[in-house]
């Protein structure tokens, strides 16, 4: 890969169709984003209908296609500002609250904390009930309080931001963009 004029964001999807259409909605808004899908995200992406070619043409789509998840290295060359992971499932935040890193968003959340890179996480599983988008239609879903415990735990981690709803991931992201803009003047 090309080394960016400028830092991107790099925005990881995970398994999850919890607001996944916003999500990737989002991403059209925002200008140098790297989107990584992790082989769940894959899946999901399909089974979902979603055509990742409607993506706005700056947008570089890289699917999860090897073991050791190489497109991490990119992080240590300075070709991103920000980790989005953006929906993550309850299986990613475990992993990143106890430091399993073997899939592409685990491993990119561990490799941009040993960069001490900030990382944005929309957590799925935020309330002990939620109504959550299925292929086709929603769903009522029942967090484990082992699941609303890691959401608690990962928002303690050094650079790491996690939002519980799409405005929050918004906010997030005006936020970190307004910094960077700030401290590039």
């Amino acid at each position: 890969m090309k080394h960016p004029a400028r830092p991107r964001i790099a925005w990881a999807l995970s398994g999850s169709g919890h607001y996944l259409k916003e999500c990737l909605e989002l991403i059209h808004a925002l200008d140098e984003v790297d989107l990584f899908l992790s082989e769940a995200a894959a899946e999901v992406v399909r089974m979902y209908g979603i055509d990742l070619s409607k993506l706005p043409p700056g947008v570089k789509v890289h699917r999860d296609a090897t073991a050791s998840s190489v497109p991490v290295m990119f992080l240590y060359e300075g070709h991103y500002h920000t980790l989005v992971i953006a929906p993550a499932t309850s299986n990613t935040v475990a992993k990143c609250v106890v430091g399993i890193s073997d899939t592409l968003p685990t491993n990119f959340y561990a490799q941009a904390g040993k960069c001490r890179l900030p990382s944005i996480i929309y957590a799925c599983d935020t309330a002990p009930a939620l109504i959550s988008d299925a292929p086709g239609k929603q769903v009522w879903v029942y967090p484990r309080p082992i699941d609303l415990e890691n959401v608690d735990k990962l928002a303690t981690f050094r650079d790491t931001k996690v939002v519980l709803s799409m405005e929050a991931l918004r906010a997030a992201l005006d936020e970190r963009l307004q910094c960077l803009s700030t401290s590039s003047s």
